[in-house]
């Protein structure tokens, strides 16, 4: 029964037929180009071939797969770090870390620097530093308030 079923299954495709040849330009358009002749020329055995030469003009965009893509490490990397299960030890370690700080809402471990505004000098201390002030080495008095 299961034969059966199989030889139904697999009779032969239907043959297609065959694709018409390209209709030739008229002869009576006359405007007709031919290229000329084409000769390959042998490579200069002095230069290796370098597959890498020309560069794609394209340059892909950062998008949502690029930004959170890591390469895998190396060989060299993984036994300098102790081991593939060094490594996942140390992964587990700092998942679980980021895990437990988005539950609880503390900061993260690492955090962006964030600038403070340059200080603010009170008058005496600005009355102060134009007495030492030399013009020469380019120094300019504060604005008079």
């Amino acid at each position: 029964m299961m034969l059966a079923a199989r030889a139904q299954a697999q009779q032969p495709p239907v043959p297609e037929p065959a694709p018409e040849p390209p209709v030739a330009p008229s002869a009576a358009a006359g405007d007709v180009t031919t290229l000329g002749e084409v000769r390959a020329i042998k490579p200069d055995e002095d230069v290796p071939l370098d597959l890498y030469r020309f560069k794609s003009p394209v340059q892909a965009e950062n998008n949502r797969f690029s930004r959170s893509w890591r390469e895998p490490p190396s060989p060299e990397q993984v036994g300098m770090s102790g081991g593939y299960v060094m490594m996942g030890i140390v992964y587990g370690i700092v998942k679980t870390a980021q895990g437990i700080n988005k539950i609880t809402g503390a900061p993260d471990q690492i955090q962006s620097a964030i600038a403070r505004p340059p200080p603010q000098l009170t008058e005496q201390q600005q009355l102060r530093a134009l007495q030492f002030c030399d013009p020469q080495q380019g120094c300019v008095a504060p604005p008079q308030k």
